[in-house]
């Protein structure tokens, strides 16, 4: 079972995102994915007044896990469209951009990742 939490302590995120070699950034919020309760990924992101920032979806070094990095890109979008913030960008390496298309991103015309959230999660054409 794929399991998506808030990361409630700087320490511990700290420690998943070297368990994913992921650059950890204490001014950023972040989840971690468990498929049966192993680690399988950290997603960081932030609110601002331009929209919300992903910075990365991370596997862990060790394995990857696709369908937990889906469902916990998908879960921070919903936490960032829940706050009211309904645009949202990936500022990170285009890691895998099948998965990014996945989650609902689109590359723009500068070839950076976004997604419009209005209406993402409660229309059912998505």
């Amino acid at each position: 079972m794929i399991k998506v939490l808030p990361i409630q302590s700087k320490d511990l995120q700290k420690e998943i995102c070297e368990k994913c070699g992921a650059e950890y950034d204490p001014d950023l919020l972040a989840y971690a994915a468990y498929t049966d309760d192993r680690l399988a990924g950290v997603c960081q992101f932030k609110l601002t007044d331009k929209g919300g920032v992903i910075k990365n979806i991370s596997p862990t070094i060790d394995h990857e896990d696709k369908e937990a990095l889906f469902v916990m890109g998908r879960g921070a979008l919903n936490f960032i469209d829940l706050c009211g913030v309904h645009f949202a960008t990936y500022c990170g390496e285009a890691m895998d951009e099948p998965l990014l298309r996945r989650i609902g991103f689109k590359k723009n015309s500068d070839g950076i990742f976004e997604i419009n959230l209005e209406g993402f999660f409660t229309d059912h054409c998505h």
